[in-house]
């Protein structure tokens, strides 16, 4: 396998991951003077914030998908690949990838972060993150298999540990997901199952903090708890989960929740590229770079994102949030100083604008922090809406999720709760390991087969 990409007269500028970042990185080259080569595992860019709506069955993943190759369709000397990065070679100018080498002018690394579960094997292994659509649908697997179960078990303890659901993680995706999960026990489960007495579902939100939404304001947090603790979620502050062993959720002050739906969002650590020096990595494995994006020690590698932690900004120390408007901007800039780079032109420094924060808990409620402005319910709510719904890319995908949101407030209902087995589940494979192990009774199964 090889890139098969021929060089010519321009520059290239090799870019790795497609997320919010990368993608508007590419997007904002594409009246440079440079040949564009980017390269994601995946062939298609993911809308992070409304992930929780896959895993709750209320969007189907294309709704938030949009391929690469749809995107540099009507472009020169713009590329895609779809490949993982294996290491990067500083000195030679090149990177290894799952499908070969191409070297570079520029790279830029803005591959972004996966799940952190602390080191903890026990938790990785049993828990289920919510980090991309294959997480999200692996997820809705589980629940629904185990939503499934527990209405055929036989034994009272299995069937409130299929029942009860433990979300790792306050802030906006934990806070998000438990209440999707808060209005599918009080909307959609009774009338799919009304031989289940979801009287008996609980939904806990664990988190370590003294505050949910620790990166917004108090009273955005106030709000937030008071809209969960109406809902009927039970909330543990400044509680750690220390370990997920034989579907015993273990905490930090001895307590233990029996479940087999365990959600992690309990934080993030950067992927690690091999090949740069040890001395470019800063807190939570992020890339620490200077006011123009660039990797310290490297005069031509840049990263961006979430990836990245850019020194010298005294409001944010420990680098900017990893969050969607960062990675965004800094595309941008990064796209203007590349230009910049070439015509010799001196070289813009990164300034953060914060556009605020924003978080739903469910319908007509979410909290909402725009500067000196604070909102809470009903129009918080049309306003996170208003946002995301501008922010997906492609008119269709657009369209798709607004009428999906349309059905979904005036029936109550959710429209995808398909479990497809092309999805890696704990909850579906389990159900199929338990159909096998049924106990037949006084039949034998020999008399059947005749």
């Amino acid at each position: 396998m090889s890139f098969n990409i021929e060089r010519n007269q321009k520059k290239r500028v090799v870019i790795i991951g497609g997320g919010f970042g990368g993608l508007r990185l590419a997007q904002d080259l594409k009246k440079s003077n440079f040949q564009v080569v980017l390269i994601d595992k995946n062939n298609y860019h993911q809308f992070p914030p409304l992930i929780y709506q896959i895993a709750t069955a209320g969007l189907n993943p294309s709704s938030i998908s949009f391929p690469f190759r749809k995107l540099f369709e009507d472009r020169e000397d713009y590329y895609f690949r779809m490949a993982e990065l294996r290491a990067v070679y500083t000195d030679k100018n090149y990177i290894q990838t799952s499908i070969g080498k191409i070297d570079y002018d520029y790279l830029v690394l803005a591959n972004g972060t996966k799940t952190n579960f602390f080191k903890n094997k026990d938790i990785e292994d049993g828990a289920m993150p919510m980090k991309t659509v294959s997480d999200a649908m692996g997820m809705r697997n589980t629940l629904l298999a185990n939503f499934e179960r527990s209405v055929t078990c036989s034994t009272e303890k299995e069937r409130q540990e299929l029942l009860n659901v433990v979300i790792v993680g306050g802030g906006p995706s934990g806070v998000e997901i438990a209440g999707a999960i808060a209005e599918m026990r009080r909307y959609v489960l009774p009338k799919d199952y009304p031989d289940m007495d979801t009287s008996k579902m609980h939904i806990y939100l664990i988190q370590g903090d003294d505050r949910l939404l620790p990166g917004m304001s108090p009273k955005a947090s106030q709000k937030a708890y008071d809209f969960l603790k109406h809902m009927n979620i039970d909330i543990k502050l400044k509680t750690f989960v220390t370990d997920y062993a034989n579907n015993l959720v273990k905490m930090n002050d001895g307590t233990e929740i029996g479940s087999r739906n365990l959600i992690w969002v309990g934080g993030v650590i950067s992927n690690r590229v091999i090949g740069l020096h040890q001395e470019c990595y800063g807190r939570g494995n992020r890339i620490l770079v200077d006011a123009h994006s660039k990797v310290i020690g490297y005069d031509n590698i840049f990263a961006i994102g979430d990836v990245a932690s850019m020194q010298g900004d005294s409001a944010y120390p420990n680098g900017h949030p990893q969050m969607a408007q960062p990675a965004i901007q800094q595309g941008a800039t990064l796209a203007k100083n590349l230009c910049a780079l070439e015509s010799g032109k001196p070289l813009i420094n990164f300034k953060y604008r914060d556009l605020g924060s924003m978080a739903t808990i469910g319908k007509n409620k979410a909290v909402a922090d725009l500067g000196n402005f604070k909102f809470a319910g009903f129009f918080a709510w049309v306003l996170w809406m208003g946002v995301h719904l501008v922010s997906i890319l492609g008119v269709r995908n657009k369209v798709f999720v607004f009428m999906d949101w349309v059905w979904s407030y005036f029936t109550y209902d959710r429209s995808n709760r398909m479990i497809l087995k092309s999805f890696e589940s704990k909850g579906l494979k389990d159900l199929e390991q338990r159909t096998k192990d049924t106990h037949w009774g006084d039949i034998n199964p020999k008399d059947i087969e005749k």
